[in-house]
């Protein structure tokens, strides 16, 4: 039976990514210092071969037995977390992916790094191909989030040349699905919550932006296609059927029957106006697409909305 790691286990992601590794046969340990996570999200792996332990990755990583996989989730992963925690958020990305790394090496074991699409910053070019460098502002307000992911690419890929570990790098782009928090400060958690009150529905600038929209399992089934393979190379998982801010906002008030209105608010700093993976890599190296229609996606989402805030 192979044993994984799972570092931001009680996050969004973490949470989901422990369920199908344990879906698959996999004994999993899960790590989070709760800073962003939640332990309801984990709560219904108890009595599976699951242990949770409560860490800070940014300190020494110590874990009994044998590892064969660790996925590096751990980070702040909004930009309402990010602005909040920027410190925690840089040396998570840094110090965190250190001593991941160093585990990693240690265990004979294999890392799956969670990075980014927000490496590519604010894009030049679209869609964004893995062998785009990106257009990222070092000082701005995203910065700390953005670079701390560029940064631990580097520290990834250099254990892989200097050390041999085994490694894997996923650029993740925009994901969505229950668990998300209601707080997160994201498009879909924030309309949907709006929406469900008959508040006003928040959009930043015109809403003309566009973003890739990926339903969860899609993602997590890419993810573990990824760590299987022999590919060490950065790959973008992500949805690349396009659509602006505000189509999105429509499509969720005509989802959940809301009265509410669509008002504009000033665009933050940085915020990408373009959002879309070029996939070509996952397609041929991987075999991977996303299945799930934004329809489905959303309405699966709803129901968990609904659940969460008592609709």
């Amino acid at each position: 039976m192979a044993r994984a790691l799972v570092t931001g286990a009680a996050g969004f992601l973490g949470s989901h990514l422990c369920e199908h590794l344990l879906d698959q046969g996999y004994s999993v340990v899960g790590m989070d210092n709760l800073i962003t996570g939640d332990t309801a999200n984990i709560e219904h792996l108890t009595g599976r071969d699951f242990v949770f332990v409560k860490h800070d990755v940014t300190n020494y990583i110590s874990v009994e037995g044998p590892l064969d996989y660790i996925l590096h989730f751990a980070s702040p992963a909004s930009p309402i977390d990010y602005l909040k925690l920027p410190i925690q958020t840089l040396k998570v990305g840094s110090l965190g992916t250190h001593n991941a790394l160093g585990l990693a090496k240690a265990k004979g074991a294999r890392l799956l790094l969670a990075s980014t699409s927000e490496v590519y910053g604010d894009p030049l070019v679209h869609p964004q191909p893995e062998t785009y460098w990106g257009n990222v502002n070092p000082i701005g307000p995203r910065g700390v989030y953005d670079e701390a992911k560029r940064f631990a690419e580097a520290m990834t890929t250099a254990y892989q040349r200097a050390h041999g570990v085994e490694t894997r790098i996923v650029r993740i782009f925009n994901t969505y699905g229950p668990r998300m928090r209601v707080d997160d400060g994201r498009a879909i958690p924030a309309f949907f919550s709006q929406a469900l009150r008959d508040e006003d529905i928040t959009v930043f600038g015109d809403g003309s932006q566009t973003r890739s929209l990926c339903y969860v399992s899609d993602l997590v089934e890419g993810l573990h296609s990824l760590l299987l393979s022999a590919v060490a190379d950065p790959v973008n998982i992500g949805n690349p059927k396009e659509m602006t801010i505000r189509a999105l906002a429509e499509r969720i008030v005509a989802l959940t029957g809301s009265k509410s209105r669509i008002v504009e608010r000033p665009l933050p700093a940085d915020d990408p106006k373009v959002r879309q993976p070029d996939i070509t890599r996952a397609r041929e190296l991987l075999g991977w697409e996303a299945k799930v229609q934004l329809d489905e996606g959303l309405q699966l989402t709803l129901d968990y909305f609904r659940r969460k805030l008592s609709f």
